[in-house]
């Protein structure tokens, strides 16, 4: 995995190899190497997610083809994220 640092900005590079490592799935996967997980858990476990991932698949299908409504998207905020707005200049 790579990540470009620009403008010597190491915080911001950072940030994207978190964002990416997080997509990957790399931290939860540490998480579940930390601790011995019983082959029974491990079959629980991953049928839970085969069902929530079928539901999520199930759910857009039918957002495809109309059977179901879309969420609604969130109002944006203007302004850094969940920060209040600053006051404008005078």
């Amino acid at each position: 995995m790579q990540v470009l640092v620009r403008d010597n900005n190491v915080d911001q590079a950072l940030r994207v190899l978190k964002k990416k490592l997080q997509r990957e799935g790399v931290f939860r996967e540490m998480k579940m190497r930390n601790a011995y997980e019983k082959p029974s858990e491990k079959r629980v476990r991953e049928k839970a997610e085969a069902i929530r991932r079928a539901r999520k698949l199930a759910r857009k299908q039918a957002i495809r083809e109309g059977l179901i409504a879309a969420p609604k998207p969130k109002p944006r905020v203007a302004g850094a994220k969940g920060a209040p707005p600053r006051p404008a200049a005078r």
